[in-house]
């Protein structure tokens, strides 16, 4: 047994004892001239297992993709230790207790499963920080106790709850004081910030406010682009030569795409086509471009797209169902969750823009700047990547035309949208004009949609972005 501490003595006996410290068989113990002191063995620290929780939604196993820490570094409370990459989202896993790392693990790239250690931390076990079961195995936490595992990015403290208020009333919880231990953010601190905000005389112009992703690439004005001489240009990629096959597990986005699109194979699909004139939408957006980008927001085509099926599934909400694995039910959503693919770096995600239906234009175009910066980062959470109830997949913005869409179980129908081209077209008046014409694909569940349904929702679909002042009269 060590002696952790050790008083100023005036000498120094060798005797036998209780407490001692064995050197090659032979016995030390300090005491005093006149008397013995006691002496104590070390309160030497606890060694807890901080093991990995379910972070929600099904998910058994995580690939480690970064460690942020190393054997014999010391972490407090909500220090980030690692980021964990789901087949949904990635996640930083923040720490529990105040303590010295002595065992990570895992590797980069290995796959964690839940419920399992992850971690070693040796904690003070004076401080009586974690119980005698934390030291076995560390119990499972309430969803609204979550709050050690973050979406990677965000530092600030608050529960899933909290954060999920903050995201519905579009709050940075950068700008929010939290009352909380250590200055979490509590959902009366949320109320008190929107009280504020309403009370408060706003700025004329919320440039602040919102940030608008590549704002500095912008800021260069760029010389006009003729979509006619635009060459694809191939990217460049170094020649190795290997000399041997490579085998690489199936991991991340990636093997959600298989999962999905495995399901995705039960589903007996029909495709519809057609092509939409958006001259007049193109005439508006130019107009509206410079109102969004004095606001921050990048103003895209995708938000009235994204629009118009909202007020489609309004008129036809089988489109904006599921079914069962039994296929005898049929659950109409509330919320139109349209989801919108996105092609990365990570793979293909389809994260979605909520409650569409009560949304302006400008409240989505909002939300995909969000998505689309987040999605180019790596940094979506597990909540913008689920609860998707109908999808629009832009293929136009890499190439093409017409595409065969699969439809994201238990979603039940999905459209893909083509380039917009300046092509040639008769008016009304039988001349020839030039329009500017994108073509749509659809694919919907044969068991539950048929045809007729499907066409009648992408000619409204369509009146709706052929006559874009049409949508007024039905905006909620």
């Amino acid at each position: 047994v060590c002696i952790h501490r050790v008083r100023s003595c005036s000498s120094i006996r060798f005797t036998k004892s209780k407490y001692v410290c064995v050197f090659d068989k032979s016995a030390l113990k300090f005491s005093h001239q006149q008397r013995l002191f006691r002496t104590s063995a070390v309160s030497c620290g606890q060694i807890v297992q901080f093991k990995l929780s379910d972070i929600g939604e099904g998910i058994t196993e995580v690939t480690v993709k970064e460690w942020y820490i190393k054997e014999g570094d010391s972490v407090s409370q909500f220090d980030s230790i690692c980021e964990v990459q789901s087949d949904k989202a990635s996640v930083t896993i923040t720490s529990r207790y105040d303590g010295i790392i002595r065992k990570l693990h895992y590797s980069i790239d290995d796959i964690a499963f839940v419920g399992k250690p992850l971690v070693d931390i040796e904690i003070d076990a004076s401080k009586g920080v974690a119980s005698e079961e934390d030291v076995v195995e560390t119990p499972p936490m309430s969803h609204e106790e979550h709050t050690h595992q973050e979406i990677k990015g965000h530092k600030t403290l608050a529960t899933p709850a909290v954060r999920r208020l903050a995201m519905e009333n579009n709050i940075k919880l950068s700008e929010v004081v939290g009352t909380g231990k250590d200055n979490r953010i509590l959902k009366e601190d949320i109320l008190n910030y929107l009280a504020k905000q309403t009370g408060a005389i706003l700025p004329p112009s919320p440039k602040a406010e919102i940030v608008p992703p590549q704002r500095r690439a912008e800021a260069v004005p760029a010389a006009p682009k003729d979509k006619a001489r635009k060459i694809p240009v191939p990217v460049p990629r170094p020649i190795a030569f290997a000399g041997k096959d490579k085998t690489e597990p199936v991991t991340g986005f990636q093997k959600a795409m298989v999962k999905t699109m495995s399901a995705a194979l039960k589903i007996p699909h029909f495709g519809y086509s057609d092509e939409i004139d958006l001259t007049q939408l193109v005439q508006l957006r130019e107009e509206l471009k410079p109102l969004a980008e004095m606001r921050g927001v990048k103003l895209s085509f995708m938000p009235f797209f994204i629009k118009a099926a909202s007020l489609g599934l309004l008129q036809y909400p089988i489109l904006n169902a599921s079914l069962d694995e039994n296929c005898q039910n049929v659950t109409y959503k509330a919320s139109h969750n349209i989801g919108v693919a996105m092609d990365t770096e990570q793979g293909l995600i389809v994260p979605n823009v909520k409650n569409v239906q009560v949304c302006s234009v400008f409240d989505i175009a909002v939300e995909l700047n969000r998505l689309q910066s987040l999605g180019s980062a790596g940094q979506l959470g597990t909540s913008d990547l689920t609860g998707g109830t109908f999808t629009l997949s832009n293929i136009g913005t890499i190439g093409g035309t017409y595409a065969k869409p699969v439809i994201l179980p238990p979603e039940v129908a999905i459209g893909a949208l083509g380039k917009i081209q300046v092509l040639p077209r008769f008016n009304s008046k039988g001349e020839v004009v030039k329009a500017q014409i994108m073509n749509v694909s659809w694919s919907a569940d044969h068991r539950i949609i048929d045809g007729a349904t499907m066409a009648r929702f992408s000619n409204l679909w369509k009146s709706y972005l052929e006559n874009p002042a049409s949508m007024l009269l039905d905006l909620k």
